[in-house]
């Protein structure tokens, strides 16, 4: 499991319960980060209670999606104002450092969701293009200068949610039977040896009526499969509209289905002990 805080200083209630069930790691959100040295505080508190590789991860793609925000730290660019390698390079090296001199291990970055017209805006501005060949490209860049600064980037949402009609935050997204995939999973495949990967809350009805995140079928068959990653998979933040179920449910399914990590970002105590307790528990 990787879980959330509730607020900019460790509880100690939040302090026991690492503690007491271990996670993989912690993500931090714009509630949880005021000034720089609070979070480098924050993140050497959590270091020292948490195991030696523990992940401490971050939202940070640029754009709209920034835990990390002016004054304090500089206001990156959306991915789509990204138009060459050399310019995809230095925004990861700037994401990178950005987020290793806060104290983060991690960023759930570079987006390799194509951008479509008519589909959600949840992806929008955050994909680097329509076309696969561009995303691959300049997310293969952004994940090297990431990586560059120490910082471990996460690729998502595999196998892709560019087309989704629907925003997963708020409900769950259907990809039709009949539709073509292959332009999705193509910027997935041509970077399918970077160390992570995040899921998509989507159902792909070609392959199951589950969810890809809960989906044995998708993650065997599609992601180990035809896209061929190898690394770490960590699903979507759990607490998404897209999901049904408890969050101990939830969380359960899909380590079950295929996932390595779970990822569980509310901060509430509540779920944060029910995900820890199943998990530890193994049901």
């Amino acid at each position: 499991m990787i879980i959330g805080l509730a607020g900019p200083e460790l509880a100690d209630d939040e302090a026991q319960l690492l503690r007491e069930y271990p996670p993989r790691g912690v993500i931090l959100f714009s509630r949880n980060i005021s000034t720089p040295f609070q979070v480098r505080q924050l993140n050497a508190i959590l270091r020292q209670i948490l195991a030696p590789d523990a992940v401490l991860m971050v939202d940070q793609e640029g754009g709209r999606v920034a835990r990390l925000r002016a004054p304090h730290w500089r206001n990156l660019p959306p991915a789509a104002a990204l138009k060459t390698p050399e310019a995809a390079l230095a925004h990861g090296k700037a994401l990178g450092v950005m987020v290793k001199e806060a104290g983060f291990t991690m960023t759930a970055a570079p987006v390799l969701d194509l951008r479509y017209e008519g589909a959600s805006d949840v992806v929008g501005d955050r994909a680097l293009s329509h076309d696969p060949q561009v995303v691959a490209a300049l997310g293969a860049q952004i994940a090297e200068g990431i990586m560059a600064a120490g910082i471990t980037p996460i690729i998502k949402h595999i196998p892709g949610h560019g087309r989704a009609q629907i925003d997963s935050h708020e409900g769950l997204p259907k990809i039709a039977r009949d539709a073509d995939l292959s332009a999705d999973f193509f910027p997935f495949i041509a970077n399918n040896k970077l160390p992570w990967a995040m899921t998509a809350h989507i159902v792909y009805e070609a392959y199951d009526t589950l969810p890809a995140t809960l989906s044995a079928k998708v993650i065997a068959e599609i992601i180990r499969g035809k896209i061929g990653f190898t690394g770490t998979l960590v699903s979507d933040d759990l607490a998404m509209g897209a999901l049904s179920g408890t969050p101990a449910e939830r969380a359960v399914g899909a380590l079950q289905a295929g996932c390595d990590v779970a990822l569980y970002c509310p901060g509430d105590m509540a779920g944060n002990r029910a995900v820890l307790e199943a998990v530890a528990n193994g049901h």
